[in-house]
């Protein structure tokens, strides 16, 4: 093994000990939005791992877009919607947790069993220009799903500016029981009315 074979194998190993990691924290992580700082991780792990395989433009779309792009509408999503709500425990709950952990053991059985058992190309490849090589997927087969997908993120993008410019309806309750963005903000008097009472007082 090579001085360059062995930094990539490093670099390989770290990367994905990383993704793997942001993965795990944002299952874990205690609150939504640390989840969704944590996803931003994993999008930055993943474009390392692009570079490795010498894809360099899909290595700066995966930042400039995931990262940059939905990973931030997802941030402003969480933080525009963060409401506190107390869920009542469903009934055979850990029926449905232990579902979840056999659909998903299998899942990576599955794909473990198809690393191993496929024949990676393991002699060098002619260097291309991956812009080339995406440009013409993208123009050809793959020309459908990526109009799909821009149209998706155009939805996404009207749905969050819909979340920020929606106006509360204060309901007839108390200011303890509404949240921080639902409570009335206290009405400003002008320094003609102000002056006007005075007045009036006098």
């Amino acid at each position: 093994m090579t001085l360059g074979e062995g930094v990539q194998l490093v670099t390989f190993v770290v990367l994905s000990a990383m993704a793997i990691g942001f993965a795990l924290g944002v299952v874990w992580a205690p609150s939504i939005v640390y989840s969704g700082f944590l996803l931003g991780g994993v999008f930055l792990s993943m474009a390392g791992l692009y570079l490795l395989l010498n894809a360099d433009f899909v290595a700066a779309a995966q930042v400039l877009i995931y990262v940059g792009a939905v990973n931030v509408l997802i941030l402003f999503a969480i933080m525009l919607v963060n409401r506190r709500y107390t869920f009542a425990p469903l009934k055979l709950g850990w029926l449905r947790n232990g579902v979840t952990a056999v659909v998903c053991l299998g899942l990576f059985a599955l794909l473990t069993a198809m690393a191993l058992n496929t024949p990676w190309q393991l002699e060098p490849i002619q260097p291309m220009s991956s812009v080339l090589v995406m440009g013409g997927h993208f123009f050809r087969e793959y020309l459908l799903p990526f109009e799909l997908a821009s149209v998706l993120l155009l939805m996404a993008l009207i749905g969050a500016i819909v979340l920020a410019r929606r106006e509360f309806v204060i309901p007839q309750a108390g200011e303890g029981d509404l949240s921080l963005l639902e409570r009335a903000r206290p009405q400003l008097e002008s320094e003609s009315e102000r002056q006007a009472e005075l007045v009036s007082t006098r």
